[in-house]
């Protein structure tokens, strides 16, 4: 098959089960989160100065950091669990170039990822808007500031469903790859930070959030290639996995 096919295969593939709506039902209980924060939510003065400044909206609504997280999960269980469920095999029979069906199935997977992390902002947004009524501010973000917004947590998406789809590729157990990813992306980083505090400008997170504007440990060029990085090193060793060690 050619390769456009292969991934329209894999996107149908992943778009069939159930995991997706999982991953949605997960991020309408973070928008609810916000929903909340925004309507109950107070300083340690009574009052809501977390809402006062555009800037502050955009860092409630900015879903970037939080894309990379479960994206991450989204791309290790995606990738892993067809290995438990055996589909691999009817994959690379159909597809016996192993590097090609894996790159088109990285490629749904990062697709995927895009989609979530658009969602994530969308739903955050949405439900923060709904909820600013009952206060005494209105919504302030300008459309240039929430284009950037949703254009960065897609990026942030992919990269990390990239990133997880590499470690499901190399440990090819669900339960490992998933535990891999969240040991990468959320456990490692504050470990990193407390050994080489310098590290903690290029933890996946706050390079996220340099790409959405809402922070500025770094230049946007180089979070955006730094965060690449984090993503094509997994992935890199998910290919060479597939091409070298048996399927099953």
């Amino acid at each position: 098959m050619k390769n456009a096919q292969l991934v329209r295969s894999e996107i149908r593939r992943i778009t069939t089960t159930r995991m997706p709506l999982a991953f949605l039902v997960m991020l309408g209980a973070f928008a609810a989160l916000n929903a909340a924060v925004v309507a109950w939510g107070a300083d340690a003065d009574g009052t809501q100065a977390f809402l006062s400044t555009a800037l502050d909206q955009q860092s409630l609504v900015s879903f970037s950091a939080n894309s990379v997280i479960i994206a991450g999960i989204f791309g290790a269980t995606a990738i892993a669990r067809g290995y438990g469920h055996g589909t691999v095999v009817h994959i690379f029979l159909a597809t016996p170039r192993r590097l090609h069906a894996q790159v088109a199935q990285f490629t749904a997977v990062a697709l995927g990822g895009a989609v979530l992390g658009l969602a994530g902002v969308v739903m955050t947004t949405a439900a923060v808007v709904a909820a600013l009524p009952s206060t005494d501010y209105g919504f302030m973000i300008s459309i240039g500031d929430m284009v950037r917004l949703l254009a960065a947590s897609s990026f942030a998406g992919a990269a990390g469903a990239l990133l997880g789809a590499g470690i499901g590729a190399v440990v090819r157990n669900t339960g490992g790859a998933v535990t891999g990813a969240v040991l990468m992306l959320v456990m490692a980083p504050p470990l990193i930070v407390q050994i080489a505090g310098g590290a903690a400008d290029w933890i996946p997170p706050t390079l996220a959030n340099v790409v959405s504007g809402v922070s500025n440990e770094t230049t946007v060029l180089a979070a955006i290639a730094a965060l690449a990085l984090w993503a094509g090193v997994p992935a890199a060793l998910g290919l060479v996995s597939t091409a070298r060690r048996d399927v099953v």
